[in-house]
């Protein structure tokens, strides 16, 4: 880190730092959140997995859109990006139905003002992936909003772009990740402005922080599914009948190793590289 790099904020995973006018360090600890509460327990090594795969997928996608990323650091869960000037919403696909998705389905037969087919069952895989946008909530939890609103917030020509964009990232990332054996059920992307008015991809990329994940070979609709991701943290905190707020549940030692174990897998199977060639030297996921 440079000396010069001040503090500027935290994140419910990550430390901001400014290094000049132009350039941030971004830092992925190992905290983990759900529902939107960072939790007392640290994953060990979750967060250089969230910035490997981030670097790996910013690399594979680069065709597509640009990112932010500069450069990896040899600590494994640092980046130098560029600055900014940030979208407020989130951009979620859902090629799957699942998570607030299934249940808005449930309640009222949409999602984010896309009307489904009747009779979809939990984790059916949708006719076409869909844009589900969200609000940014600095505290509590996101919002899931139609396109109308998102488009209050960006304006309707960015919003339209923003829609293409993760609509198109989605399909090349989704079709990568099931021929490596893993179901890309949903994801949730950021964009940035340059200097330029040009949209940047940002923040994190396809980790298992931002994405439901699913083994393929298991994938059978009707119910939740196995996965690669956080859930399996999530059905822990469910089953403790915690009321979703400050403070979060202790994890114990076998929720904290599985989860680990969860990630590490994920991020070997999608980059095609071992966890600890990576830690030898992280710019082995760019290529």
């Amino acid at each position: 880190m440079s000396e010069a790099a001040s503090h500027v904020a935290s994140g419910k995973v990550r430390e901001l730092y400014a290094v000049d006018g132009e350039r941030l360090l971004l830092v992925a600890s190992d905290r983990i959140s759900t529902f939107d509460v960072v939790l007392p327990t640290e994953v060990p090594d979750k967060g250089r997995v969230l910035t490997g795969l981030s670097g790996f997928w910013f690399a594979e996608t680069g065709h597509i859109v640009p990112n932010h990323l500069l450069s990896l650091g040899t600590d494994g869960r640092s980046t130098e990006c560029r600055r900014l000037e940030m979208l407020p919403i989130e951009c979620v696909v859902r090629g799957y139905l699942a998570g607030s998705g299934w249940k808005d389905y449930r309640a009222t037969g949409e999602v984010c003002g896309h009307r489904l087919p009747t009779g979809l069952t939990e984790s059916d895989r949708l006719p076409e992936p869909i844009f589900t946008p969200a609000t940014k909530a600095q505290t509590g939890h996101d919002e899931n909003i139609d396109r109308a609103a998102a488009v209050a917030l960006v304006g309707e020509s960015l919003c339209d772009e923003v829609e293409e964009l993760t609509l198109e990232l989605y399909r090349f990332v989704s079709e990568r990740a099931l021929e490596r054996g893993i179901i890309l059920a949903d994801t949730k992307l950021e964009f940035g402005l340059d200097g330029n008015r040009q949209l940047v991809l940002a923040d994190e990329a396809f980790t298992p922080d931002s994405s439901r994940f699913w083994p393929a070979d298991g994938y059978t609709p009707g119910g939740p599914q196995p996965s690669f991701d956080k859930q399996f943290v999530r059905d822990y905190c469910e089953s403790l009948g915690w009321d979703k707020t400050y403070p979060g549940p202790e994890l114990p030692a076998e929720v904290v190793e599985g989860t680990r174990a969860r990630y590490i897998e994920a991020f070997e199977l999608l980059t095609g590289t071992d966890f600890a060639d990576y830690l030898a030297d992280p710019e082995v996921v760019l290529g």
